[in-house]
């Protein structure tokens, strides 16, 4: 179990922006990982769309956002084309 002041485990990913190393892509930035269980869910989606929406905010704080879900690259996509 991970707990807070914890190191959270490097892991390797295919993302919407190509395959990461997380501790790689991470850098010395802060990073928010959070869990987005579904694609095309009303919840879900408004609270990734809201987190898009201040993607500036957070650059400029030098924190980077990353979101694990159990859905595909490709579904991925499909929801990006439509939001």
């Amino acid at each position: 179990m991970i707990n807070l002041g914890s190191t959270f485990p490097n892991f390797e990913a295919d993302t919407t922006v190509g395959k990461i190393k997380f501790h790689d892509w991470l850098g010395e930035s802060w990073g928010i990982l959070f869990s987005h269980p579904s694609d095309f869910t009303p919840v879900c989606t408004t609270e990734l769309a809201r987190v898009l929406q201040l993607i500036k905010e957070f650059e400029q704080r030098t924190c980077k956002v990353i979101a694990l879900s159990c859905d595909s690259v490709e579904s991925h996509h499909d929801w990006i084309k439509v939001k």
